[in-house]
């Protein structure tokens, strides 16, 4: 049988290609969403790809999320945490809530989804998580204290977690994106995305693809000696 891979946020924009590259690749993939159901089912008609509704930030919820999709589709070997929402501000006006709920979700799905997977990964001696992080994770961002904490926080869980997985066989591995051709990113407004593309030197955005071939190797059976380690795939706007 093959693999049963779990990408959070799956739906849509970078999520969605990830799961049609996994797909390709021969696991047996599911999407994880919180929100549009009606998109959900559009996604689905379209790719063939399930997809199970719960909260990512929210622990119980996603405990049960994934032991319903152990029982239907089969245990979870991989798990790709890309689920992430923006409340951007500065410091001076942002809110607690506009805090806590981007730590719940970007940072804290990560714990959840990892709790929720990890163990049966443990038991069976393969696995692969990887998690999306941010170049604004590595750089920092004006005006997303909340968004750059939660991705950064998100480097330096994949750097842990990959010591505990590493006897195991489970690979912990992130990838820090920079800005990318997605409905997030085209939100932004054309005068400052113009500034954005002019210091990215390639002098491009990238494509939610060129995440998904990233995604693609860290979750092979061939990367089995890459863990712990941050894929930066920005176009060189942020080296180190």
């Amino acid at each position: 049988m093959n693999r049963v891979a779990i990408v959070t946020g799956g739906t849509r924009g970078i999520g969605r290609a990830i799961c049609e590259q996994l797909k390709d690749d021969g696991f047996n993939v599911v999407a994880n969403y919180g929100g549009n159901d009606d998109a959900a089912k559009q996604f689905t008609d379209e790719t063939g790809v399930p997809t199970y509704k719960f909260d990512v930030g929210d622990h119980e919820a996603t405990l049960a999320g994934c032991e319903q999709i152990a029982a239907e589709v089969g245990p979870v070997e991989a798990v790709v945490n890309n689920a992430g929402i923006t409340r951007d501000g500065t410091l001076h006006k942002m809110s607690y809530d506009d805090w806590h709920e981007v730590m719940r979700i970007n940072l804290g799905g990560c714990f959840n989804m990892s709790k929720a997977c990890f163990p049966g990964m443990r038991e069976r001696g393969w696995g692969r998580i990887v998690n999306i992080g941010s170049i604004n994770g590595q750089a920092g961002q004006y005006g997303q204290v909340n968004y750059a904490a939660a991705k950064s926080g998100i480097h330096g869980f994949t750097k842990a977690l990959a010591q505990e997985g590493a006897r195991a066989n489970i690979t912990v591995n992130a990838i820090a994106p920079g800005y990318i051709d997605t409905d997030m990113v085209a939100a932004v407004p054309q005068g400052v995305l113009d500034k954005i593309v002019a210091g990215i030197p390639v002098g491009r955005l990238g494509q939610a693809g060129e995440i998904a071939r990233g995604v693609s190797f860290l979750c092979s059976e061939e990367a089995g000696f890459v863990t712990g380690s941050t894929m930066s795939i920005n176009g060189g706007q942020h080296m180190y």
